[in-house]
Parts: C-alpha cells; sequence; structure tokens
C-alpha cells in the first residue's frame, strides 16, 4: 500500500531553486525578492461542485492551478510558488500520474514551483494557494476604477459555460462546436502575461471566474462606482454567438463563469496603449463600456434599451 509519504515523494516533489526550502520539512522558507511584495491566493475545488469526478485527473491537476494564477495575473504578479492539498478516496497511481502531469505541465509554462502541501484520504477535494510577486505599490487591486474610464474584457466569454450547459443537457453542440468550446471549460489558459502588462496602466481589474456581470459587480462595489455596459460590445467567439438567440447561450455570457479571462478599466487616454497589447499578446482585448458615477450597471440592448438579467454569476451556496 501506497503510503503518504510515499505519495508526496513520488508525484510531488521537484526540484525548488527559487526557494530557500521547498517540500520535506514543516514548512517552505520562501523569499521575495527586493523591491518586491508578496501577492497569495487560494482556491478550493470539490468534485461534482468545480468538476466532475469523471474529468481526466491531467485536466483536473491543470484547471486547479489555472484558476488560482488566474487571481495573481488579476494583480499584475508574476507567479512564483504553489502549494497543494489534496484529498483523495484512494492512492491511485494512473489518477495521481495524470494529474501530476496536469498541474507540473502548467506550473513548468510559468516558472511555478511546488513548495509544500498535504494529502489525506477523502472526497476528492483539491485546494492550491499561489504565491506570486508584483513590485511594490504596482498591484492592480478591484478598488481604483474612476468615472470616465473605459470596460475592457480579454478574450471572449462564455464558451466554458456554454460547453457546461452542452454537458449538463442544457443545449446540444454538435461535435465541432463541443471541441472547440470544451477547452475553455477544462483547461483555461490564465491571462499572467496580460496582467503584468497592465501594471500602471490599468485603475483596476478583476479575473472573470463567477460570471461576467458577477465580478463586475465586485470590482464596481470596491470601487465605488457605477457603469454601463453595451451588451453588443460583449466579445465572443463564432459557437457562442451562433447560440445568442436562446437564453441559456446569453445568460453563459453574462453569469456563466469559468471565463478566467480578465476584466480591467483604464483611462480614455490609454486605449492606444491598451490596443497595442492585443498585436503583442495575441489576445482580443475589447471595450464593453464605461465606469460612471453612482451605484451598480446598466446593461444595454443593441437598441439602447436596458436589458433585464435573472442570474449575474455563479454562487458557491
Amino acid at each position: 500500500m501506497t503510503s503518504e509519504f510515499d505519495l508526496i515523494r513520488r508525484y510531488f516533489t521537484r526540484a525548488t531553486p527559487g526557494a530557500l526550502l521547498g517540500v520535506g520539512d514543516d514548512a517552505a522558507l520562501l523569499q521575495a525578492a527586493p523591491g518586491m511584495v508578496l501577492a497569495a491566493a487560494a482556491d478550493m475545488l470539490v468534485a461534482g461542485r468545480h468538476f466532475s469526478p469523471d474529468d481526466g485527473p491531467g485536466t483536473i491537476g491543470f484547471k486547479s492551478l489555472a484558476v488560482n494564477l488566474s487571481d495573481l495575473a488579476a494583480m499584475g504578479a508574476t507567479p512564483r510558488w504553489a502549494m497543494l492539498a489534496l484529498a483523495l478516496p484512494e492512492a491511485d497511481a494512473s489518477w495521481l500520474r495524470g494529474f501530476a502531469g496536469g498541474f507540473f505541465g502548467l506550473a513548468q509554462k510559468f516558472g511555478v514551483e511546488l513548495v509544500g502541501g498535504d494529502t489525506t484520504r477523502g472526497p476528492l477535494t483539491v485546494c492550491v494557494q499561489v504565491m506570486g510577486e508584483v513590485p511594490a505599490g504596482q498591484a492592480i487591486r478591484r478598488s481604483g476604477a474612476q468615472p470616465g474610464d473605459e470596460i475592457w474584457v480579454s478574450g471572449a466569454l462564455g464558451d466554458a459555460a456554454l460547453a457546461l450547459a452542452h454537458l449538463q443537457r442544457r443545449l446540444t453542440l454538435d461535435f465541432h462546436e463541443a471541441a472547440a468550446c470544451l477547452p475553455f471549460l477544462h483547461v483555461p489558459m490564465p491571462r499572467v502575461a496580460l496582467g503584468q502588462k497592465l501594471r500602471g496602466v490599468a485603475s483596476s481589474a478583476i479575473d472573470i471566474s463567477d460570471g461576467f456581470l458577477g465580478d463586475l459587480g465586485h470590482l464596481l462595489t470596491q470601487s465605488q462606482v457605477a457603469a454601463e455596459i453595451a451588451f453588443a460590445a460583449l466579445p465572443v467567439s463564432d459557437v457562442v454567438r451562433r447560440y445568442l438567440a436562446q437564453p441559456v447561450a446569453r445568460e453563459c455570457v453574462l453569469s456563466g463563469g469559468d471565463d478566467y479571462e480578465l476584466l480591467f478599466t483604464a483611462p480614455a487616454a490609454r486605449h492606444a496603449e491598451i490596443a497595442a497589447l492585443e498585436e503583442e499578446l495575441a489576445l482580443r482585448l475589447t471595450v464593453v463600456g464605461r465606469i460612471q458615477t453612482g451605484e451598480g450597471w446598466v446593461l444595454r440592448a443593441p437598441d439602447g434599451t436596458p436589458m433585464s438579467v435573472t442570474s449575474t454569476g455563479y454562487d458557491h451556496f
């Protein structure tokens, strides 16, 4: 029988040259570079709530790290280290190899070192904490949006939620449409490079994890401002656009979640600077509205009338 420590040694111990001390002691020892402050974030993924137990272990490992790196991206931070707490129904060697492959594959892409964590037997649950560095005084927060700022969104909205709706049989995609959308659900790519480029440019930012409107609301509350959004301006893929006449697809765009794109604000005077990043990063960047004085948001239909929305985002409870 595989012991807890055999499991950690075999699947989760890697070299950590960027840490003073990594896996193997009671705690890791870390030190930020001179002039940097630490940014830390954590997310828990529970089987049956955040992913299906039938999902491939590689995609679960990848996504468990990706959703955390997305939080660092929103702050403009450079990822450095991660910690992993894993509850497993059993120590299945094949599953663990797949999970570790997905986790460390993404970690290597962004230079993240796993420096500690914990394992136990229990319902399948993955909890990851990430730590990164950001120059002192340059972190992008939710609280900096100002009236007149443009509201930007990276990438496209709704693909992951549309894929989930397909899997839940709330909507039927054909084979090619599903193949186009499913990667956004299972292996989202955090916008780390964009976050770093936005330091000193964006006035506020948040990653879109629980739904565009819900996360916009969090940003507006922290900044104590309001927003006007044009539904027609929201960036969507060709697949999502084909289904926009259906309420479920519109819900996917507005509140479906799992997008892991960045929603950020910036003064209109920085428009050309941000637009230039679209080509530099090969990433779609779209202005979807403006910050105003007041509270809350208004969503405008193509004819200019306010749209009513029944759901603004995912609620874990």
